[in-house]
Order: structure tokens, then sequence, then C-alpha cells
């Protein structure tokens, strides 16, 4: 087994600390000697490892983005047909690992910060694509083409929806609770794409 390097380590307590730092404090508000505080070291460690705040906030945002990777994989594994796929990508959004207020909290608070920034912006641009990529793949198979936007649409409003609810400690509901809601908005939203209104 690989051992972990000191930077490595440093890094990974850096991210842990940016999570809760940011949750207690805010995106904006939050200074680099209060999440260094955290792992006991200062702001000028945060400089030597990641450059700026702003670098060290990106570094967090794709670290919650490999988790969501991972989830995404590990319920793709299980997958047999499109909408099991589709299913694994809307629920691997609520993985019991992911789907935390800490994590919810960052999630929201970056995108809302992203249009103000190049980096961060990148991020949400490679994000989104990919996202809209997964979505389009599996719809072309589920739904009939004049509504495959609009299904994509209303699925990702209600991913959004439910970490920005998480985020603001507006509606306690659990990872298991996320995805069986998930679930029966898929199940309405495909039986209606075939209905004849549909």
């Amino acid at each position: 087994m690989k051992r972990k390097l000191i930077r490595d380590i440093r890094h990974d307590e850096f991210i842990q600390a940016t999570l809760k730092a940011t949750y207690a404090k805010g995106f904006h508000a939050v200074t680099m000697s209060e999440i260094a505080r955290q792992v006991g070291a200062t702001a000028a460690s945060i400089n030597y490892y990641f450059g700026s705040k702003e670098q060290l906030m990106v570094a967090t945002m794709r670290h919650l983005l490999i988790m969501l990777s991972q989830a995404h994989r590990t319920r793709l594994a299980t997958a047999q047909t499109p909408k099991d796929r589709l299913r694994a990508l809307i629920e691997a959004n609520f993985d019991e690992a992911l789907f935390t207020p800490e994590h919810c909290s960052f999630w929201v608070q970056f995108w809302a910060a992203a249009p103000y920034s190049d980096s961060l912006a990148r991020l949400q641009r490679i994000n989104q694509a990919r996202v809209a990529s997964h979505f389009r793949h599996e719809l072309k198979q589920l739904a009939p083409a004049h509504i495959r936007r609009a299904i994509e649409r209303m699925l990702q409003s209600y991913m959004d929806g439910v970490w920005l609810n998480v985020a603001q400690n507006e509606r306690p509901i659990t990872a298991t609770h996320a995805r069986q809601e998930s679930r029966a908005l898929l199940d309405l939203v495909l039986s209606q794409a075939h209905s004849p209104r549909g």
C-alpha cells in the first residue's frame, strides 16, 4: 500500500477544515486564518499549499466533485438499463458520504460565487457540461426529443433545490429520503413523457 505523503495529508486536512469553516462562517466571510486555525496551522500554510484562498476553494470543490463521480461510478456498476443509469446519476447526488449539511452549504455557496470568478466559473462549466452529457445520453432512450431538455432541467432543478434546502437548514431530509423522492419524481416524469400530451 502506497504511503500518503505529508503534503497530501495536509492538503486533505485543509480541505476538511475549509468545509467546516465555510459552513460556520460563510464562503466570502471566512478567512484563511480561520480555516488554518482548525488544523493548527497558519494562513501562510494555505498560501504554501494552494496559492490563495480562491484556489483552496477550487480544490475543495474538486474534492466534492470527485466524491460525486465516485458515487456515480459505484451506482453505475449495477445499473442495467437507461433508466437505471439515469437514476444512478441522480441518486449519486444523495450518497450518504456526500449529502451532508456541510457539503451542501459549500456546494451552494461555491456555485453562487462562480459567476464572479474565472477559475470558479470554469469549474462550473465543466461540471454542467458533464452532467448535461450524461442526462442527454440516457434520455435519448427514454423520452421523445422535443421534451428531453425540459426533463433534464426539471431533474436538475430538483437536485439543486434539495441541496439548497439542506444548505439553508430549511428542510431536514436524509439521503435515503432524497433518493426515494428522486425515484418517485423520475417515475412520474418518464411516465408523463409518453402520455398522449407528452
